[in-house]
């Protein structure tokens, strides 16, 4: 491990590598963070806020709520195998999820299957980015050197954002969803 490296936490502890504040493209200020088990009810929240377009995109369907084990499972991670960084913003004096960026096992053994999400009034913004930076260095730090995602062919967001801050090396289009394995390109991150 580098001097640089984070520490890895034991296992159950969330890491505290992700806290911090960032300012979008716009000027707003969100605080990033790991994924509690008490963020269940604000993935509900979140994907209740999200487009059909933009909830489809993520999940290839849109369901009118997002199922509560499902909220589980997303905000139960290891922090090790599966690892996940939220964004959030103040609104009327709380704090609300508007992003989520992820990683999963995969089928191969030193990778990653990777997915996001970002409420749609605060896309394009660099959000997106920041959040695969997170999401890829923290799979580094815990020995993933590759990392794979699943993408609608008409998601050009997400193929652009991957294809801009990311080393793609293997590019698949079946039955309209592009499948993308890729490395993460040191330095991505801030620079949206």
């Amino acid at each position: 491990m580098g001097t640089s490296d984070p520490p890895t936490p034991q296992p159950g502890e969330i890491p505290r590598e992700f806290d911090r504040q960032v300012v979008l493209k716009d000027g707003a200020h969100v605080w990033l963070r790991a994924i509690r088990p008490d963020d269940e009810p604000r993935l509900v929240d979140l994907y209740g806020r999200l487009g059909h377009h933009t909830a489809y995109q993520r999940f290839f369907t849109v369901l009118k709520r997002l199922p509560p084990d499902w909220a589980h499972f997303f905000a139960n991670v290891d922090y090790r195998k599966r690892m996940a960084v939220v964004a959030e913003h103040e609104h009327e004096g709380r704090l609300e999820l508007i992003g989520v960026g992820r990683y999963e096992p995969a089928d191969e053994q030193d990778t990653a299957e990777v997915a996001f999400v970002v409420q749609d009034g605060w896309q394009g913004k660099g959000l997106g980015a920041i959040l695969l930076d997170d999401v890829t260095r923290a799979g580094e730090a815990r020995g993933i050197r590759r990392f794979r995602a699943y993408v609608l062919a008409d998601n050009y967001r997400m193929l652009d954002l991957l294809t801009r801050f990311t080393d793609v090396l293997e590019r698949k289009l079946e039955e309209g969803v592009v499948s993308l394995v890729f490395k993460r390109r040191p330095a991505t991150a801030a620079s949206p």
